[in-house]
């Protein structure tokens, strides 16, 4: 359980400090520029993370949540294994859900704007808004998370 717990530690405080770039200067640097420079600054970020290191580590992290809520429904008198399903079900709906049900669908809209548009630059502060608010979430989610898993540590 301890290897488990730290794993899932490690990559919850991997995606949590990704996102918390992002929520902490990488958002606000690419809205100072011109719309047509952040759109397409953002859409390649958009395109390059998906790579195998990041969708490793975020998709990782999910398959350990979920090995961690099976081994809490085999263990569910450990204080440790309670703490892991904390840092389980937090990951997987703080930080997993809402990046599929929030996150992807906006970056999916501006990848099919063309940057130069007025469109696309109308669009512009609406994505910034309502992304990096969802981002603050995904976040705080992912450290939490990654909180939960340590203190399993600490309970075993």
């Amino acid at each position: 359980m301890v290897v488990l717990a730290v794993l899932l530690a490690v990559g919850a405080g991997t995606i949590g400090g990704v996102f918390f770039a992002f929520s902490a200067f990488i958002m606000q640097a690419l809205a100072d520029l011109r719309p047509a420079a952040g759109i397409a600054a953002m859409q390649r970020i958009n395109a390059v993370i998906l790579n195998p290191l990041f969708l490793g580590a975020f998709i990782g992290t999910a398959a350990l949540s979920l090995a961690a809520m099976v081994l809490y429904a085999m263990r569910t008198q450990d204080s440790a294994a309670v703490w892991l399903l904390a840092a389980a079900l937090i990951y997987l709906v703080g930080s997993f859900a809402v990046t599929m049900r929030s996150n992807v669908p906006r970056n999916e809209r501006l990848a099919r704007l063309n940057a130069d548009t007025a469109e696309a630059a109308a669009y512009w502060p609406t994505y910034v808004r309502e992304w990096t608010a969802w981002n603050h979430v995904r976040t705080c989610a992912c450290l939490a998370a990654a909180v939960c898993a340590i203190m399993a540590t600490a309970s075993n």
